[in-house]
């Protein structure tokens, strides 16, 4: 469910808000100090440090790079979570919400054991994946479990689990 009411200023002061904040780069042109020498100097805001303002001068190689771990790969959307799953505040918030609705844990959030999915999946798509998609002959078999990476991962790379014919 959805609370929602008029904006405050109309819906064309929403639209040109939302317009910007959608196309917003990962760093605005006022915040670039200068270019010298193949280094590229910028403000940046220190969170742990009171919010304060400093300068950071990075090669050009290294700003190019860090700028593009930004930019979100083809077909996907930014989303901005506010309100109550606003990331400051979400467990505590979320545990309030489950207080004043009376709605108890249910064992999946109690347990620190991750949710298997599959079987729930299998039973409401009638697709089992631990069969290989390709053969449908194979089954599938979990090689490893891979961890999300601190830095994207590379095109190209093949994560997905291997098959073995029965």
């Amino acid at each position: 469910m959805v609370y929602a009411k008029p904006p405050f200023g109309g819906p064309d002061q929403i639209l040109d808000y939302l317009g910007r904040y959608t196309q917003r780069l990962a760093i605005s042109n006022d915040r670039l100090i200068r270019l010298e020498d193949s280094k590229v100097t910028f403000r940046w805001k220190d969170y742990k440090n009171a919010n304060k303002q400093k300068l950071m001068t990075l090669n050009v190689e290294e700003f190019i790079r860090r700028f593009l771990l930004h930019v979100l790969p083809r077909g996907f959307v930014r989303i901005r979570h506010f309100g109550f799953l606003a990331n400051p505040r979400r467990t505590h918030n979320l545990a309030l919400c489950r207080e004043l609705l009376r709605s108890p844990l249910t064992d999946s959030q109690q347990s620190s054991a991750p949710y298997d999915w599959k079987a729930p999946y299998e039973k409401l798509t009638g697709d089992s994946l631990t069969v290989c998609p390709a053969c449908r002959q194979g089954h599938m078999v979990t090689v490893e479990i891979l961890h999300r990476p601190k830095h994207p991962m590379p095109s190209g790379i093949d994560s997905s689990s291997s098959c073995t014919v029965a």
